[in-house]
């Protein structure tokens, strides 16, 4: 088991696993991985997905806009301050369900900003910052179709290839005996096309990554949730596994900003406001989850 430790000279209470991190310093480019190899090279890249509303998506100028890019900014800005490196070169590299863990793991992404779920099967292959959203997999639908997840017996649905919501369709197909077909689409806008196209009876996926899409449909109305919910599930963002220096750099950012209150600042910018590209107000309000989080930052999870 893993031991909880106190880091020196972060936020008082901040928790990180692991070994002893050091404060994020001017020199703290000697204990971390990546921070040395961004003070070397001088540059970050920054991972974000292009169609996860509202947290990591392509804005009207086709550039990455979202929730986690604005937590990713404040961190980017850490870094310069830390390595005295006020002009670090920051470079985006998209990357999606199927890649986002593989970019990590060879150093091509240094940090994910994207929507992506803390588990512990991806702890064994990378790890996370403290949870910045609570999110729970459910089903969108067209508002005419399936009313209940029963209704989907023999049908297909869709999911997207390599998303936590593979593993929970493939439960509820099981658990519910209801003899669906599941298909993998490769991204999260095939996903929805494949169900607004009437391919698919019903797409599950977390449910604000869900609103974003349907918020951003060009009639919203013509779709709907299921009532069914599964699991809760905690987002974060993603780095190079064992990097306690980085690791305690960037849980540093978010927990002070959590007691700031610039976090809940940030939340309401993109999740209570209108909204690029269309202005749409997604009207997700806090979960009293994420509340307690904010309270008691932390990277555990169920």
């Amino acid at each position: 088991m893993k031991k909880l430790v106190q880091v020196p000279g972060l936020l008082p209470g901040l928790l990180v696993s692991g070994l002893l991190a050091v404060s994020p310093s001017p020199s703290a480019a000697a204990d971390s991985p990546t921070l040395d190899k961004i003070k070397s090279s001088g540059a970050i890249t920054i991972g974000y997905r292009e169609a996860s509303i509202p947290f990591s998506y392509l804005g009207p100028d086709q550039k990455p806009v979202g929730f986690s890019l604005d937590l990713c900014a404040a961190i980017v800005d850490r870094i310069k301050e830390a390595l005295k490196l006020p002009n670090v070169k920051v470079n985006y590299t998209p990357v999606n369900s199927s890649n986002r863990i593989p970019l990590i793991q060879s150093g091509t992404v240094d940090i994910e900003c994207g929507g992506t779920a803390n588990d512990k099967k991806r702890q064994e292959q990378v790890s996370f910052s403290v949870a910045t959203f609570v999110s729970q997999p459910r089903w969108l639908v067209k508002a005419d179709g399936p009313k209940t997840a029963a209704d989907l017996k023999g049908k297909t649905v869709v999911v997207t290839q390599g998303s936590n919501a593979v593993g929970f369709a493939q439960g509820v197909n099981a658990k519910e005996q209801l003899g669906f077909t599941i298909v993998q689409a490769k991204d999260h806008a095939e996903s929805f096309l494949m169900l607004t196209t009437g391919r698919a009876s019903a797409f599950m996926e977390d449910d604000i990554l869900l609103a974003g899409l349907k918020a951003a449909a060009p009639n919203p109305n013509a779709l709907t949730f299921l009532p069914e919910g599964y699991a809760k599930i905690y987002y974060g963002l993603m780095f190079t596994k064992g990097d306690a220096g980085f690791k305690a750099l960037v849980d540093d950012v978010l927990s002070k900003q959590m007691a700031s209150g610039q976090f809940e600042k940030t939340y309401a910018k993109w999740f209570n406001s209108p909204i690029p590209p269309k202005g749409e107000n997604l009207a997700f309000p806090l979960s009293e989850t994420l509340k307690d989080r904010i309270a008691h930052p932390s990277d555990a999870v169920d």
